[in-house]
Parts: C-alpha cells; structure tokens; sequence
C-alpha cells in the first residue's frame, strides 16, 4: 500500500464505481485499495486494508451501504464512511449520519462531488451534496402519538418485537437479518419504525430500551 489517502469504493454498478476509481485516481493522493461490488465483499475489503475512507453505495446486494458503515462502527473499524444514494431524503440522511456516516452524496452529483467530499472528510469534516443541503433544515418528525400517549412494547407488531428482543441480545442489524430470515434493510427499517413509536432518538436509545424491557419481551 502506498503512502496516499487510502480509499475502498463498494457499488455494485461497474461503470458507475469505474468512473468514481477513475476521477479520484486523477488525484495522486488519493490511494484506491479495493473496489467491492457488494457489501460482504466491502466490508472484508475495509476488514483487511483498513483504509482511512470507505466509499459505500446505500443500495448494494448483501449488506447496504447502511449496514456496512453499521458494522465500520461497532467493530472499530476505523474508516470514514461515505454514502452514495439516489436518495434525497431526510430520514436516510439522519440516519446515515447517527451511524457515523462522514459524507452523504446524490449519485447524480457524485463525480462533481466526490474529491470535495472526500478531502473534507480526511480533514475530519462532514460533507454533503449542496444539492442535499437542504435536508438538514427538515425537523425530525414528532413522535405519533404525542409523548405522554406514546405506546411502549405492547404497540409493536410482532415483527417488531422479534427485532426488539434481538436488539436486546447485542445482536447487529445483519445478525438479526440473518436469524429471521430477512435482509439488514428490512431490519433497519423495523428499527426506525420501533424509534418512531417509542419516541425514541439518538444513536444508543434503541438499545437502552431493549436492554431496559428485556423481560416484556419474552
């Protein structure tokens, strides 16, 4: 491995991820130490080079781009995670940046984008597409009902209290996935759906909950 900023890029689309290895290579401190097309494959390559910035597409096969800056985070990886997404959403970027996601770019800025991003993040900086920008300004949406009538375990579904009760357990968003036969994104959505009826925010509440209601989960 070179003395560069290194850098793993995960899409699964060839000519997408080609274009993005081609415009940071241009740049001779930027060092390209893997490409993935998936995210097991990402997260391997993050696991064994342990690169300073990982470049990670929201929609990939296996694990999502989501789940892989879940898994940089728990397991101490050490990179800085990039998204990229299709997606101008609130949600997507609220929940991108409480897993430790540095950079949020829109695929359809992203070579317009990409050195931008990826220098202000090794400067410890956070970076979103200026065409995203405006998603910071959207509020977080109150929790339904209001506090006081806020529903506790008994208002999950019971798809959502099997996820609760993994949660409880330590288990990871892909860990879970795997036991009731689901994908991470389906999880990761049950999880934002359990927050939003339990009125619960911040990047360790959920957790806090489970292990506080273990025993009505059982």
């Amino acid at each position: 491995m070179s003395d560069g900023l290194s850098i793993v890029i995960a899409d699964d689309h060839p000519l997408f991820r080609k274009g993005l290895t081609e415009v940071l290579r241009a740049e001779p401190r930027f060092d390209i130490v893997a490409e993935a097309g998936d995210g097991d494959t990402a997260l391997a390559a993050i696991t064994r080079f342990r690169p300073r910035l990982a470049i990670l597409d929201v929609d990939m096969p296996k694990l999502d781009g989501l789940a892989v800056a879940e898994a940089i985070r728990d397991r101490s990886l050490g990179a800085l995670p990039i998204l990229l997404t299709m997606h101008a959403e609130a949600d997507l970027l609220r929940r991108a940046l409480e897993l430790g996601v540095r950079g949020y770019i829109l695929k359809d800025n992203a070579v317009g984008d990409i050195v931008a991003c990826v220098n202000l993040v090794a400067e410890g900086r956070t970076y979103v597409s200026p065409t995203a920008s405006h998603l910071l300004l959207i509020p977080r949406p109150a929790a339904v009902p209001a506090p006081a009538a806020a529903p506790g375990v008994e208002g999950l579904t019971k798809a959502e209290r099997e996820v609760l009760r993994r949660i409880a357990r330590s288990l990871t968003t892909k860990e879970i996935a795997r036991e009731l036969g689901s994908s991470p994104k389906t999880i990761e959505n049950h999880r934002s759906h359990i927050c939003a009826k339990l009125g619960l925010t911040g990047t360790n509440a959920l957790v806090r909950f489970a292990l506080e209601h273990r025993a009505q989960l059982n």
